[in-house]
């Protein structure tokens, strides 16, 4: 079996976006609406499916700086949450990190 962190890192590694995410967050939602326009795939890992949901959120915390989510990873770096990545694709940066 996989440790947290061996699978944030391979799901960071494979998918060029992640969404660590919960589904009934209203930033997730956010952030999702965001890619859905762009017309992007990513991968959301629902933290509220998944038993290890407090561990990534701490592993996350101690790559990110935040253990909130969303945390979105686009291209393996971490762009922030719902609020940031919104913010990136109202300014139009967002699309250039494609």
């Amino acid at each position: 079996m996989t440790s947290a962190r061996e699978f944030i890192d391979q799901a960071i590694a494979k998918e060029s976006v992640v969404i660590f995410s919960k589904s009934s967050c209203p930033y997730c939602k956010m952030a999702k609406q965001v890619f859905d326009s762009l017309n992007k795939t990513y991968m959301a890992i629902e933290l509220d499916d998944r038993e290890d949901a407090d561990e990534i959120q701490t592993i996350l915390g101690e790559m990110t700086g935040a253990r909130t989510v969303p945390r979105v990873f686009l291209n393996g770096m971490c762009l922030g949450g719902g609020t940031d990545v919104k913010r990136l694709h109202a300014s139009g940066e967002l699309i250039k990190k494609f």
